[in-house]
């Protein structure tokens, strides 16, 4: 017992001493902390133990071998107390290489204010944790899917590897009676795309197969370039035709102008060309606008001795509406009078600056009667073809674009078809807007025979079940039997909702496009009284511009609106701008059909403030001027204590009481008044309508004469939308 006593005894001794010893050896790890700068241990408890264990870890870095037992639960979170060193090297402490290593590895968030000071570009880590968050809360859009025109429940089930049955189990269930063989329309469209999660568009056979087409880039070819040629009457566009097929077909013609819209094609140098041939007569306006777009160069023919003249210049604005490239052929060349370099400058005018100087447009000096420069022009259209890079592909459905249409006494239905995709042949099925059919037999513009016509040739094709609209697209299908399914699907969308024409711009709605992106320019017809008004409204729209939006004058010409000028317009979404110009009222009414909006102005700061806050969105309320109906002056009646009476006959519209009326002769307004009384046989009445004949009074009475017209209209007030 006394040995084991004695044992214990040294053994606690010696532990005792080896504490003793150790607690020298912190004490000069203290000090040597306290030297260099960092805060002493002993006021680090009164603090906290939180703050003392960074502190003490410290110590026992700088002198790695002090480090013991005593301590084992301080030792797992040591990155905290890496980053409280990094204040050493502001104060130059001997221990800063070794903690400086350290602070490399991940750092941790809960760090002293020593720590935060000493490491700027650190907090950024945390910031970003709250805005990690955000980001999923943001729902995931749905794919969207583009399906074809005239698709069943059925085919589209399979598509989406549905069965059948379950996809019209789930539109019952939804409300919707509908059989796997139903075509889809837009409400099932609706329907299915809530039931599949999906947003699905519905897009014409003709948009998918373009879209195919020109998706298979490796299997393009080029394609021989399409053109037409256009220009004033009487300058010679049909003899150069001629010229170029070495044929006659001037004398074919009625009175020796182009009728209709012909296409033909010309072999030069074993390359092929198509030419359209439009009409130069002004009644043909909206054929030739028509031509313009099916093409890829325009032929513009000016006679050397007449030069540019108004059908030269809305040839030269279709063309360039259409964004389509022009070769100037100077046309007439021999005739003695012939002045090719005033053609030039005039051309300058309009805009086709020719390449001799310095500009762009491709010139060529021709005589169609002798033939003279034929090569040259021939050689520049195909040169310009090579620059353009026209392609098609000539393996996927056929498709092209009804140039002209009639129903022939022995053929029946007939189109002729220009191809732009594919190759068509006899015996084919096609959908053409609302008609379909089956080709059975193609000719040429020889009347010939062919087996196939591939892209850039025109072709009449027999086979329609009734006579198709010019400018309809012409599309191949696998069978009949689709055909007449997608037809009978496009008759019912019409009649549950009419064809939605493309309106063109406004105004009063140019600013929500542009600010939805949906525009970038604002086309502009220009009309004035004089050539000097012109002028200064082509030199002041452009300055407009914005960032945003582009004026772009498509033309600019004197006279009131015609009727081209409203086709034009239509066909390009632009506004027509008159100032002191007049608008006949057939002319009002056509622009009304084509939805083309038309502003009169007779002060030109208006008109530019007008601009102005269209393109800001600030444009003020309107007053819009609708007429009600015009009444012919038959006889005029002096009546004792009433006055003068007009003797009328309604031939338009209806006239009403108290509404505004203007006296029209001619297509000239002679005054602007104010209908006071009205009268049918004796009655008096608020309105008379067309085809009845009317007493009229007048509050301003100046002369009138039979044959003038009364002219009824109303304005209000239309703020924008």
């Amino acid at each position: 017992m006394d040995k084991t006593k004695t044992k214990t005894t040294t053994k606690g001794k010696a532990e005792k001493e080896a504490e003793t010893k150790k607690k020298p050896a912190s004490t000069a790890a203290e000090a040597k902390t306290a030297a260099a700068g960092t805060p002493a241990p002993k006021k680090a408890p009164a603090e906290g133990k939180a703050p003392s264990a960074p502190a003490a870890r410290t110590a026992q870095e700088a002198k790695p071998g002090t480090a013991g037992k005593p301590q084992p639960a301080v030792a797992k979170p040591q990155p905290a107390a890496k980053a409280a060193p990094k204040a050493a090297p502001e104060h130059k402490p001997e221990p800063a290489p070794g903690p400086q290593a350290q602070p490399k590895p991940a750092p941790e968030p809960k760090a002293e204010p020593a720590t935060r000071a000493q490491a700027p570009e650190k907090p950024a880590a945390p910031a970003a944790k709250p805005a990690a968050p955000k980001a999923p809360a943001a729902p995931k859009p749905r794919p969207k899917i583009q399906i074809q025109e005239g698709i069943s429940v059925k085919d589209l089930a399979e598509r989406f590897k549905i069965k059948p049955k379950d996809l019209i189990d789930h539109l019952q269930a939804a409300g919707y009676d509908a059989a796997a063989s139903d075509l889809i329309d837009e409400s099932l469209l609706q329907a299915i795309s809530r039931i599949i999660k999906v947003d699905l568009e519905m897009v014409s056979l003709e948009h998918d197969i373009r879209k195919l087409a020109f998706s298979l880039k490796n299997d393009l070819v080029t394609r021989p370039p399409v053109v037409t040629i256009m220009g004033h009457v009487d300058h010679g566009k049909t003899t150069l035709l001629d010229a170029i097929r070495s044929s006659n077909i001037a004398e074919r013609e009625a009175g020796g102008i182009t009728q209709h819209i012909g296409a033909y094609r010309v072999n030069y140098k074993n390359r092929y060309i198509t030419f359209i041939d439009t009409p130069g007569h002004e009644a043909f306006t909206q054929l030739r606008a028509r031509g313009a777009q099916l093409t890829d160069i325009v032929i513009l023919v000016v006679a050397a001795d007449d030069g540019v003249m108004p059908q030269t210049k809305e040839a030269i604005s279709h063309a360039q509406a259409a964004n389509v490239p022009i070769i100037v052929a100077i046309n007439k060349i021999d005739k003695p009078e012939a002045n090719p370099e005033r053609v030039k400058q005039q051309l300058a005018k309009e805009g086709l600056i020719v390449e001799e100087w310095g500009g762009k447009t491709i010139c060529v000096e021709i005589s169609a009667k002798e033939k003279k420069n034929i090569d040259e022009l021939l050689e520049m259209v195909l040169l310009l073809g090579d620059i353009l890079e026209l392609k098609s592909h000539p393996y996927v459905p056929a498709q092209g674009v009804i140039l002209e249409s009639r129903l022939d006494p022995q053929k029946g239905p007939v189109g002729t078809v220009i191809v732009q995709l594919g190759t068509l042949t006899p015996g084919q099925a096609f959908i053409c807007g609302l008609t379909y059919g089956k080709a059975r037999a193609l000719f040429d513009e020889w009347g010939k025979p062919v087996k196939s016509a591939g892209p850039s040739t025109p072709v009449e094709v027999l086979g329609f079940d009734q006579v198709p609209e010019a400018g309809n697209f012409f599309q191949v299908v696998p069978d009949l039997e689709i055909a007449r399914r997608i037809c009978e699907f496009r008759i019912a969308r019409m009649k549950k909702t009419p064809q939605a024409k493309e309106v063109p711009l406004t105004l009063e709605d140019l600013f929500k496009k542009i600010e939805k992106g949906q525009t970038k320019e604002l086309p502009v017809i220009i009309k004035a009284d004089v050539h000097g008004s012109v002028e200064v409204l082509r030199g002041l729209l452009p300055t407009l511009s914005t960032d945003k939006v582009k004026i772009n004058i498509l033309q600019a010409s004197t006279g009131n609106v015609t009727e081209a000028d409203v086709l034009l317009a239509s066909a390009s979404g632009a506004i027509i701008i008159g100032y002191n110009v007049k608008v006949p009222a057939k002319i009002q009414e056509l622009a009304q059909n084509e939805k083309v909006e038309i502003r009169l102005y007779r002060i030109i700061y208006q008109l530019t403030d007008d601009l102005k806050k269209a393109v800001a969105g600030m444009l003020e309320p309107v007053i819009k001027e609708t007429v009600l109906g015009r009444a012919q002056v038959k006889k005029i009646f002096q009546i004792a204590k009433v006055g003068t009476v007009l003797g009328c006959q309604v031939i338009d519209g209806k006239i009403v009481r108290n509404a505004e009326a203007r006296v029209i002769r001619g297509n000239e307004v002679l005054y602007q008044t104010r209908i006071s009384s009205l009268k049918h046989l004796k009655d008096s009445v608020t309105e008379v309508i067309k085809g009845y004949e009317c007493g009229i009074g007048l509050e301003k009475a100046d002369p009138v004469q039979p044959g003038d017209v009364i002219e009824a209209f109303v304005k209000e007030k239309v703020r924008p939308e």
